[in-house]
C-alpha cells in the first residue's frame, strides 16, 4: 500500500480569514516534533494534551473553543484529535493533561471516538504530519452544540462565531 498523496491544505488557509492572536505552549513548538507525552498510546505515547496559553484576543470575546486537527491523515477529510468547546472567557490557559475541564466546557467526540484529547498516531512510515492546535475566540458565551455533536458540526458553528484565531503547528512522524 502506498501513502503517496498530495499535501493537504492547512484548514485555516481555505476558510474565511479572521484576525490572529497569540497562543504559546511550554510543551509544543511550532514546526517541531511533538514529545511522546502528547502522542497516542497506540504508538507508545502518554496521550496527554499539551499546555497552552493565549493572549491578545479581541475585545468582544465571550468564550473559546480549542481544537487539534491533522490535515495530513490519509482519509480525505483529515483527523480531529481534540475539540474542546465552551471554555469561559476567563480561561486563557490549559495545563498539560487538563483534567477536570473548566466548568461548562466539554469535549465532543474526536475521530478516535472518544470525548477527550487523542494524541498523534500517524501511520508508520508516512511523512511527518502537522497537528494544528487552534484557539478560537468566539462572540458568544457558548456554542449551541452538545457533546454528541460531530467535530464538523462544531466547525460549522465556529464559522459564524469566530472573532479571531490563534494557532500552533507541531509535527509528528512514526518511522517505519
Amino acid at each position: 500500500m502506498s501513502l503517496d498523496r498530495a499535501l493537504a491544505p492547512d484548514p485555516y488557509d481555505v476558510l474565511p480569514p479572521v484576525p490572529a492572536f497569540t497562543v504559546t505552549s511550554a510543551d509544543v513548538t511550532d514546526g517541531q516534533p511533538l514529545d511522546e507525552l502528547f502522542v497516542h498510546t497506540s504508538v507508545g505515547g502518554k496521550n496527554l494534551s499539551p499546555q497552552l496559553s493565549w493572549s491578545g484576543f479581541p475585545d468582544g470575546t465571550r468564550g473559546f473553543v480549542v481544537t487539534c486537527f491533522d490535515p495530513d491523515a490519509p482519509t480525505g477529510s483529515g483527523f480531529w484529535h481534540w475539540v474542546l468547546v465552551n471554555l469561559p472567557v476567563s480561561v486563557t490557559s490549559l495545563e498539560r493533561g487538563v483534567d477536570p475541564l473548566p466548568d461548562g466546557a466539554f469535549c465532543v467526540r474526536n475521530d478516535y471516538g472518544e470525548r477527550n484529547y487523542g494524541g498523534s498516531a500517524p501511520p508508520p512510515g508516512d511523512r511527518a504530519h502537522r497537528y494544528v492546535f487552534a484557539v478560537h475566540a468566539i462572540d458568544v458565551d457558548r456554542l449551541e452544540v452538545t457533546p454528541d455533536a460531530s467535530p464538523a458540526y462544531v466547525g460549522f458553528n465556529l464559522a459564524f462565531h469566530t472573532l479571531a484565531r490563534a494557532t500552533i503547528r507541531p509535527t509528528f512522524q512514526v518511522r517505519a
